[in-house]
């Protein structure tokens, strides 16, 4: 299956946030289209990579308030996941910063989030090598002269999908997708 990649140019934290908000919109729905069983079984996965300050977790705040969430979304840095019980179903947000060992991740049941999860947002997913599956969307985010370059890239049916909408709806604004 081919890839499918969006690119955009963020300026500040407004427009991190802001951009969370259109992808949690992709998502909710290709989520409420796609209700056959069969692609049910596996939460949708969603990896973010960056440097520390680059983004991610002002990026996961966007989308989880989107879905829903009210109240603060920090990283779980230390807790390792996070999980948010919304109408989409269990949303969890994975920070594998401090994972020492991919292995670390069966001892924490990390198969049983996928498997009880519609989304599951994961920071540092490199530190998870090996052990995790393919992401349906890979995000980068690069901190650049004027903010933020989020490249989003994406193979799956699902992906294909989410990053479609995204695409159209940034030629329709005028925003810089490629």
């Amino acid at each position: 299956m081919a890839e499918l990649r969006v690119q955009v140019e963020l300026l500040g934290e407004a427009a991190m946030l802001q951009f969370g908000v259109r992808l949690a919109e992709a998502i909710k729905e290709t989520v409420a289209d796609d209700a056959e069983p069969a692609n049910l079984n596996q939460a949708l996965l969603i990896a973010l990579q960056g440097d520390l300050g680059a983004g991610k977790t002002t990026l996961s705040r966007g989308i989880l308030n989107a879905l829903g969430h009210v109240g603060s979304v920090k990283s779980p840095t230390y807790t390792l996941v996070e999980p948010y019980g919304l109408s989409l179903g269990q949303v969890c947000h994975f920070d594998f910063y401090r994972l020492a060992d991919p292995e670390e991740l069966e001892y924490m049941g990390f198969q049983d989030y996928l498997a009880d999860s519609r989304l599951c947002l994961i920071e540092w997913p490199q530190r998870g090598a090996g052990f995790l599956p393919e992401a349906d969307i890979l995000i980068d985010i690069v901190q650049c002269e004027n903010g933020r370059q989020v490249t989003l890239r994406g193979s799956s049916a699902v992906a294909i999908k989410i990053l479609g909408q995204l695409d159209n709806r940034a030629q329709a604004t005028g925003e810089g997708a490629n």
